[in-house]
C-alpha cells in the first residue's frame, strides 16, 4: 500500500517550500551587482530589520496561512481526494485562474491602500513590511501577523472560494502566485524574465513602492496593475543604470516626494 499525501495538504504546504526554494535561487542571483536594483551595500545599511528577524516573520506567516488552509479545506469538504471527480477543462482552469488573480488583486489593492492611509494601520501594522527599503526575496512575506491574515490568507481564501477551484488547482495557483510575489520583492532586474515581459506589476513597479516618493502609489499586487491605473495612483517609472553597476527605477512625469 502506497504512501499518498492529499491534495489538501499538498496545496498547504507545496506554496511554502516554493516560497523558500525560489527565493533562495534569488539570494544567489543577488550576489551579481549588474542585476540589481539597489547595491548590496545599501540593502545592508538602509534596511531596518535584521534578516534573521525577517525570517522568523516569514515562518510565522506561512504557520498562519497553513492552518487556516487546512480549516478551510476541510470546512468546505472539498479535500481532492475523490479520484471519481472528472478533471476541470483547460478553459475552466483559466477562467478559474483569472477570476483568482482579479479577486487577489481587488482584495490587496484595497487593503494595501487603507493601510498606507489611516496613520494608525500604518503605523502599528504595514510599517513593519516597509521596514525593508531594499527589497529582498525571501522578505516577500516579511508582515505583521495582522497584515498577513487580512492580506495574504483572507485574500488567499476569497480567491480560492470564489473562483470555484479545486485543492488540487489550488496547489498550482497559489505556487504560482507565491513565486510571483517573490520575484516582485527581489530587487533584481534579471534578462529574459518573463514576468517582466507578461506583467507590468513586476520588481521595478513594486520597488517603486518602498521608495519614500512612491509610498503613496502603486499598490496593486501580485499580478495587475489596473486598480492603480483606474484610481490615480499609478506611478510610471524609467529603468536607468545604476552608477557602479546594477539598474534604478526613476519615476517620470514630473512626480515628486509629497
Amino acid at each position: 500500500m502506497g504512501f499518498e499525501i492529499s491534495d489538501d495538504l499538498l496545496g498547504t504546504f507545496v506554496p511554502i517550500l516554493v516560497y523558500w526554494l525560489y527565493s533562495g535561487i534569488y539570494v544567489f542571483l543577488g550576489c551579481f551587482e549588474n542585476y540589481r536594483l539597489h547595491s548590496k551595500k545599501d540593502e545592508d545599511e538602509k534596511n531596518l530589520v535584521s534578516k534573521a528577524t525577517v525570517v522568523k516573520g516569514v515562518l510565522l506567516q506561512q504557520t498562519i496561512q497553513a492552518i487556516v488552509a487546512i480549516i478551510l479545506f476541510k470546512v468546505t469538504g472539498n479535500d481532492g481526494s475523490d479520484a471519481t471527480v472528472p478533471p476541470s477543462s483547460l478553459i475552466a482552469l483559466a477562467r478559474q485562474f483569472i477570476t483568482a488573480m482579479l479577486v487577489l488583486d481587488t482584495w490587496q489593492y484595497f487593503m494595501h491602500r487603507y493601510m498606507h492611509h489611516n496613520k494608525f494601520l500604518y503605523k502599528h501594522i504595514h510599517a513593519l513590511h516597509h521596514r525593508l527599503v531594499v527589497p529582498y526575496s525571501f522578505g516577500a512575506l516579511y508582515n505583521h501577523p495582522i497584515e498577513g491574515l487580512l492580506l495574504d490568507t483572507v485574500g488567499g481564501a476569497l480567491s480560492f472560494l470564489l473562483s470555484g477551484m479545486s485543492p488540487r488547482a489550488s496547489i498550482f495557483f497559489f505556487s504560482f502566485a507565491t513565486i510571483k510575489t517573490v520575484d516582485d520583492h527581489c530587487g533584481l532586474w534579471l534578462p529574459g524574465n518573463l514576468f517582466h515581459v507578461f506583467f507590468k506589476n513586476n520588481t521595478a513597479y513594486h520597488d517603486v513602492h518602498h521608495q519614500l516618493y512612491g509610498s503613496k502609489y502603486n499598490f496593486s499586487q501580485p499580478f495587475f496593475v489596473m486598480w492603480d491605473r483606474i484610481l490615480g495612483t499609478y506611478m510610471p517609472y524609467t529603468l536607468e543604470r545604476r552608477a557602479g553597476g546594477g539598474f534604478e527605477a526613476q519615476p517620470t512625469n514630473g512626480y515628486k516626494e509629497d
